[in-house]
């Protein structure tokens, strides 16, 4: 991994329903990230935010009828296509790419930027699976589908924009709690791996992690790691846009992201789904500062 991290803002609200998120690279910025990662030993360069068009502005519903119910595509779409190339071009240079949502369509773009010249592993740290599409999300909203987008299910198996040829069986789902019936369904069909909070409760984060991360490793030349803040419980993390309570503790978040850092192939990292209108006192926000410098190699000793 590099020393140097590139900090991208992805300030994309489209694929949810609660405004808020896209004011989420501002407040983890604020929440001291430079300084965090400072502390891990890394050196920062910040390229702020992509460019996202307010949500007033644009239709909703201007989907094209193979992309069934999913509102905001056009947008997404564009926002992830640059998002891409960014998340490549710091790859290519030598740098680390660290993404802020925004919401979780965001990954979207990080997957198809990060995997573009390199097989690449998944660990998605999230209460939910992300594994609708648009003919069996019952919103309609594109942040609950970022995983099956780039695994190519759906009507999203025939787009350049989505579809990131991840292998399915180097994807591993930590710290389900949330689905979908549809949704749940596809995941037990899928290669994917998926671990409940229920695997969590029985094994304990550090065993569910270390296997984790050897299903994301195995033959991938590293991993991306995608942490939405909802993986956490809302009493950790209040400013979410979707909540489900009995999610990860405090403790047991920086315990899977020290050992992502200890596995030494962690190649690129986005945190998401920060809504500072949700939140008290930006500690949602700090706690994301927090995390992503336990993922990039901060430590008590």
């Amino acid at each position: 991994m590099s020393e140097q991290v590139r900090v991208i803002g992805a300030p994309l609200d489209y694929g949810a329903d609660r405004r808020g998120v896209d004011m989420g690279p501002s407040a983890i910025r604020y929440a001291g990230l430079a300084d965090e990662l400072a502390a891990s030993g890394r050196t920062t360069v910040d390229r702020g935010d992509l460019s996202v068009p307010r949500a007033e502005e644009r239709d909703p519903d201007a989907a094209s009828p193979s992309e069934g119910t999913a509102k905001f595509v056009k947008e997404v779409r564009d926002v992830c296509g640059r998002l891409s190339e960014e998340v490549a071009s710091t790859l290519t240079d030598g740098e680390f790419p660290l993404v802020l949502g925004g919401d979780h369509s965001i990954a979207i773009g990080s997957l198809q930027g990060s995997s573009r010249d390199a097989d690449v592993g998944v660990l998605w740290f999230d209460a939910h699976g992300d594994y609708n599409t648009p003919e069996t999300s019952p919103s309609g909203n594109v942040h609950g589908m970022p995983m099956a987008a780039a695994l190519g299910h759906g009507s999203f198996a025939d787009t350049d924009w989505a579809n990131a040829s991840i292998d399915p069986e180097n994807v591993a789902l930590v710290g389900l709690r949330a689905l979908d019936e549809k949704e749940r369904l596809a995941i037990r069909e899928s290669p994917v791996t998926a671990y409940t909070m229920s695997d969590i409760d029985k094994r304990g984060i550090t065993a569910v992690t270390d296997e984790a991360l050897e299903v994301a490793t195995d033959g991938t030349q590293g991993i991306h790691v995608s942490l939405d803040l909802d993986w956490l419980d809302p009493k950790e993390a209040p400013g979410v846009g979707t909540p489900v309570r009995g999610g990860v503790t405090y403790r047991e978040a920086h315990a899977a992201l020290e050992i992502v850092a200890r596995g030494g192939s962690l190649r690129s990292l986005e945190v998401v789904e920060v809504n500072p209108i949700l939140d008290s006192g930006n500690e949602t926000a700090s706690l994301a500062v927090e995390l992503a410098a336990s993922a990039l190699g901060k430590r008590i000793l």
